[in-house]
């Protein structure tokens, strides 16, 4: 560091992570400090890559399901969906409307169980640790209930290609509806705890400030960008399942100012949303099959023998994720490749931290609730050495592989 100037305070670098007891993800941040304020913020994430992908294009559909789930610890149901709807709309494959309706109450159990751990994870990150252990406490109910569904509590499971493994029986639904009124009931509290401290009010209000300008530009998704005042909703702007048939509207602040109580507001309102568009699912619930066919040769044969390309988007608990399959004819697909919306929300930190102290970083790097396996891709090895890709050869790589693509 060069000497500063009489009467000014030198800058100075601090790492965190990328395991760090303030980090919940492993993600490497180099702040620049003037005092206590952050004047520059970086961050380098590929921590985590799993080479999903490159085994996912050496096995078929049904096996790639399995692969899908385990892409993250929470959305199990996000990924699967999004790759199931891809490979069904290349194959042709017509999903049973009851199924749909299943994939929809498993999707938004799934939400409200990754918004109250979020909830939970966010109160730590604020010292506030009774309502971190109440958070994950009541967690456990939603939990219960997709396991009451699946069979399982993590990597359900319950996707195939073509419909839902499983069936919710008619002796299932007091017990989900008995689930929900606990959520209902509870709600107020959750809301009272999380809106009406005042230790949280003045943690959150005004910190982490994130412009709808700045949203927009940078692209985020899901409660991160609504919060700031973007209307953007996969299931309101490009309904799938069952979303066609419900009254599903973005969840936005009255008033959206952009900062992490915003965030607060919002994911807590959709916890509400989830309960109400589970409830209309199981009144509305069509009766008939779950599964476009029982065979798994024939769902086999059918996604051999299926040729073109596809997208599957879904709104994640995080925002969209999106799904891309290429299919040639092949067993496996010539091409697979994942977008998770904690890719599409990571620039967002950069002005959320700008001007921050040091000591809201944990509370501000939480709040866009981010999951760094779902977004790790592009970490290369070669002969031992790591190469760091330039976003020119990142184009140059992309365009190369298009061509490739269309011949």
């Amino acid at each position: 560091m060069s000497t500063p100037e009489a009467g000014k305070k030198a800058p100075y670098r601090i790492p965190i992570g990328p395991v760090h007891p303030a980090l919940k993800e492993p993600v490497l941040f180099t702040f620049e400090i003037e005092g206590e304020v952050v004047k520059k913020v970086d961050f380098a994430p590929g921590n985590t890559h799993r080479g999903v992908e490159w085994m996912g294009m050496r096995r078929n559909p049904v096996q790639i399901v399995h692969l899908t789930d385990r892409i993250c610890g929470i959305c199990g149901i996000v990924h699967s969906l999004s790759f199931a709807q891809a490979v069904e709309q290349i194959a042709g494959i017509e999903v049973p409307p009851r199924a749909e309706y299943i994939r929809t109450i498993l999707h938004e159990l799934e939400r409200i169980q990754s918004h109250l751990l979020w909830a939970g994870v966010a109160a730590h990150e604020l010292g506030f640790d009774s309502l971190f252990y109440l958070s994950w406490r009541v967690r456990e109910r939603s939990m219960d209930l997709i396991e009451e569904i699946t069979g399982n509590r993590v990597n359900y499971g319950i996707i195939q290609i073509g419909g839902v493994r499983r069936n919710i029986t008619e002796d299932q639904y007091p017990k989900v509806l008995e689930g929900l009124k606990y959520y209902s009931d509870l709600f107020g509290k959750m809301a009272d705890l999380f809106l009406n401290d005042v230790t949280i009010a003045m943690r959150c209000q005004g910190h982490g400030l994130l412009t709808e300008k700045d949203a927009r530009e940078l692209c985020a998704v899901g409660p991160t960008a609504r919060a700031s005042g973007v209307t953007m909703d996969v299931r309101h702007d490009h309904p799938y399942c069952a979303y066609g048939d419900l009254d599903v509207t973005p969840i936005l602040p009255q008033k959206p100012h952009g900062d992490i109580y915003d965030r607060v507001i919002v994911r807590l309102l959709e916890i509400k949303q989830s309960i109400g568009i589970i409830e209309s699912c199981i009144d509305q619930m069509p009766q008939g099959e779950v599964l476009w066919e029982n065979k798994l040769p024939k769902v086999l044969a059918t996604c051999k023998k299926a040729q073109g390309e596809a997208i599957g988007r879904v709104e994640a608990p995080r925002g969209e994720c999106m799904h891309y399959v290429r299919m040639d004819g092949n067993e496996a697909p010539a091409t697979w490749k994942v977008k998770a919306s904690s890719y599409s929300n990571l620039m967002s930190w950069i002005p959320m931290l700008l001007g921050e102290q040091i000591a809201d970083i944990p509370i501000i790097v939480a709040s866009i609730d981010p999951c760094m396996s779902c977004t790790d891709r592009v970490t290369l090895i070669r002969e031992g050495r790591a190469d760091t890709l330039s976003g020119e050869s990142l184009t140059r790589m992309s365009r190369e592989k298009t061509r490739r693509l269309q011949k």
